[in-house]
């Protein structure tokens, strides 16, 4: 902000611009940086999850809700698995099921969105074969009578026969993981006919999600089944479904969606017709436009994928119970010409996914509202030409805002953003009304953001003077630092730059509990008299504090000034946090209150260090992987029973101190391992007993990554012998008893991944 606010003031003298010459400037920029956004030049993923957030809200406003009774949700509910049995039910069952829709309910269609991969052998038929070849074999009587059994037990071909006299549409699963070999570890099942040949594209490549494997039904039931469809959605960045593939190529064959497959049927199995853009266009414009099946169409967008016209929330189409159907407890004229989706609700069987309607959301149900949306057109588009539209509007929002906001008060300003932000929404609503999509955030955005740099110029830019070193550091670092400081202030900068330095977190142990005990005057005391000592011990020792985040601390060494001995000084001034502690029990006790623990966290690591923050708050801080590890190491000091944990790096850069190795780990967010310690004390001070102890620890932990486990545990033994109250001691005898039990893969490090912060 001050580079800018002297550019723009050597140029208002030397040109003489208008004093609002900086205003529009950070206009004109924010929209250049919107329109780059909208023409995919950079990506800011803010304005895509407000996009998205956007697009939620139109979808939940403009809902038509109620109930769709011709599309039907046969649900293996919990009051099915408890009458019927636990899934996978025999394909007995199923058959009956299917047999009792078409032939006593007189259903249309009938789509399953459920695999069938595996073979069927609940019968027992297999194993009277094996009987009958093994045991059994010289007994002809009992051949005789499995061969009579065999066409009532093969549950399989039952299965097969019923779906074979029906119109049913069974579903596959692609996955879009690996890569496929050969045919023969495409996966499990078969595919079904596919909707498109490869020849029907000519080759090109539309954009068609490409699968590497598949889940498909035995041979058996998808030969006999009229027509094959995939469940597969598409989530956004976010994790929400709005959209699904109609089309998914495999190999040199496309194969089209569970809903499309199920229209397609119900409609007498027309052609699927791709709309693609003319041969002149194709090199610039490569996307299918629309899918066609007879008279309808589907409009289609990135990776041929349909944005799903929800009706509403989780029961906006009918739900019978299987077990109903089953036991004809359903009135026959019910589900008459109905379309029918058989899926699950039952707890551990339920497909659930996040949509815009729902947190959780049954997702048979996205293939209701497809099939609905085919029948009815009521699919929204979002053309090729959106990008075009997003990047028009933008530029007349900034231009236009840009230019006339600055000449104005602020209360035209407000009226002027109230009425550019009424037209914006209500032009996207009237647009999504005609079933298009329109971007809305980014335009939005804009509006918003121009008008606050207007209405916040004044303050954060014309009224902020140059501050003293004094002002700007005071409340972070000692005053004698200040005063070094304050000698050369040009070699102080503000702007982030990149640093070796170390880091330290510390935090009270129990502190919800304590806290809860507490009355809020004695608490507040409490903690200013917890929180002056650790500062003065680590202003003592040349530390800038961070920031306190309630009876948490985080400092750092090494900056605003440079310090080599920014380790040593960290180190020194954990211990002294720990001996000051220790002081302050008998204090607390006197007065009613809890003695405190704590633990603290040491890295040392590049971080960058600076001046952070937004527009509106500011501070000197640092960040980096450097300083999320020294985070977790605080938090791993409960776990290991001690009270300082250092890095790997710190440990190597510390002078003349003692340090006990304690594990390898992987902590959550980081691939790679890293080691641990616990200093024990400067070398010329400590006893040779803990000299000692650490020498054994480290022969346990030899043992314990050579998978020496009875060695580990006779030294072991021999330090708990000495310290019985270790949880260090406590936690790697309950490892090593683990391994002996049940050891580690061949592959086993010895590291050990912690999967919480």
């Amino acid at each position: 902000m001050r580079l800018i606010k002297n550019i723009t003031t050597v140029i208002n003298v030397r040109f003489r611009l208008p004093k609002f010459f900086v205003r529009i400037l950070l206009g004109l920029m924010a929209t250049g940086l919107l329109l780059a956004n909208a023409m995919h030049k950079i990506d800011i993923g803010l304005i895509e999850r407000l996009e998205l957030i956007s697009y939620d809200a139109r979808v939940r406003l403009t809902m038509p809700g109620g109930q769709d009774q011709r599309i039907v949700v046969v649900d293996l509910d919990e009051k099915s698995l408890a009458e019927v049995g636990r899934w996978p039910w025999g394909r007995d069952q199923m058959a009956h099921l299917v047999d009792v829709l078409f032939d006593r309910h007189q259903i249309a269609v009938l789509g399953f969105d459920i695999l069938f991969a595996e073979p069927d052998v609940s019968s027992g038929l297999e194993s009277l074969r094996a009987l009958e070849k093994g045991k059994l074999r010289d007994i002809p009587a009992f051949k005789s009578e499995v061969d009579k059994l065999a066409p009532s037990l093969d549950h399989d071909a039952l299965f097969a026969a019923s779906i074979a006299k029906h119109p049913v549409v069974l579903s596959t699963n692609f996955s879009f993981t690996g890569t496929r070999v050969n045919d023969e570890v495409r996966g499990a099942g078969v595919l079904p006919t596919p909707a498109l040949p490869g020849i029907a594209l000519a080759g090109r490549n539309f954009g068609v999600m490409v699968s590497t494997k598949f889940t498909g039904n035995l041979p058996k039931l998808q030969s006999r089944a009229a027509a094959g469809g995939h469940f597969n959605s598409v989530p956004d960045t976010d994790g929400v479904y709005r959209r699904t593939p109609m089309l998914i190529r495999y190999g040199e064959d496309y194969y089209e969606s569970l809903s499309l497959a199920m229209v397609r049927l119900l409609k007498g199995s027309p052609p699927l017709i791709p709309v693609l853009p003319s041969a002149d266009n194709a090199a610039g414009y490569d996307a299918i436009e629309n899918l066609r099946i007879g008279k309808i169409e589907i409009p289609v967008g990135e990776n041929v994928a349909a944005l799903t016209p929800f009706r509403g929330p989780q029961l906006s189409y009918k739900y019978v119970s299987a077990t109903d159907v089953l036991h004809g407890r359903l009135p026959v004229d019910s589900l008459r010409g109905a379309i029918v989706l058989v899926g699950t609700t039952a707890a551990g069987l339920y497909d659930l996914r996040s949509t815009p309607v729902a947190t959780v959301y049954p997702g048979v149900e996205m293939h209701a509202n497809l099939i609905a949306g085919m029948l009815d057109g009521t699919f929204k588009q979002s053309p090729p030409y959106a990008v075009a539209i997003e990047a028009l509007m933008l530029l007349l929002v900034g231009l236009v805002l840009s230019f006339l906001l600055p000449r104005l008060n602020p209360l035209l300003s407000l009226v002027v953003v109230v009425s550019a932000l009424a037209l914006v929404l209500g032009l996207n609503l009237y647009v999504w009304s005609q079933r298009i999509v329109w971007p809305l955030a980014s335009p939005m955005l804009l509006v918003v953001f121009i008008f606050g740099i207007n209405m916040t110029y004044g303050f954060f830019i014309e009224r902020r003077a140059k501050k003293q070193i004094t002002g700007l550091f005071g409340q972070y670092i000692p005053p004698e630092l200040v005063d070094e400081m304050s000698e050369d202030p040009e070699s102080i900068k503000m702007e982030g730059e990149s640093r070796e330095l170390t880091v330290l977190f510390s935090d009270v142990r129990s502190f919800t509990t304590i806290s809860e005990g507490l009355d809020p005057q004695a608490l507040s005391q409490l903690m200013n008299e917890y929180l002056t000592p650790m500062t003065r011990a680590i202003h003592k020792h040349r530390g800038t504090i961070d920031k306190y985040m309630g009876d948490a601390i985080m400092a750092f060494w090494g900056a605003p000034l440079h310090d080599k001995n920014h380790v040593d000084n960290a180190l020194a001034a954990a211990m002294e946090m720990m001996s000051l502690l220790k002081k302050l029990g008998p204090e607390f006790r006197a007065k009613g209150w809890p003695e405190l623990r704590i633990g603290v966290g040491l890295n040392t690591g590049p971080m960058s260090v600076g001046n952070m923050g937004s527009e509106f708050r500011r501070a000197y801080t640092v960040l980096g992987d450097a300083v999320n590890l020294g985070s977790r190491l605080e938090s791993l000091t409960k776990e290991y029973g001690v009270d300082i944990m250092v890095g790997e790096t710190t440990m190597q850069k510390a002078t003349n101190m003692l340090f006990r190795q304690l594990d390898r780990v992987r902590v959550k967010g980081k691939d790679e391992p890293v080691s641990i310690y616990e200093p024990m004390g400067r070398l010329n001070r400590v006893d040779q007993q803990i000299k000692d102890d650490v020498a054994q620890f480290h022969e346990v932990l030899s043992h314990y990554l050579a998978r020496e486990w009875a060695q580990g545990l006779a030294v072991l033994a021999q330090l708990e012998a000495k310290s019985p109250e270790s949880k260090l001691y406590a936690l790697y005898r309950q490892r090593i008893e683990a391994y002996i039990v049940d050891p580690p893969d061949s592959d086993w490090d010895g590291v050990c991944t912690k999967t919480t912060k």
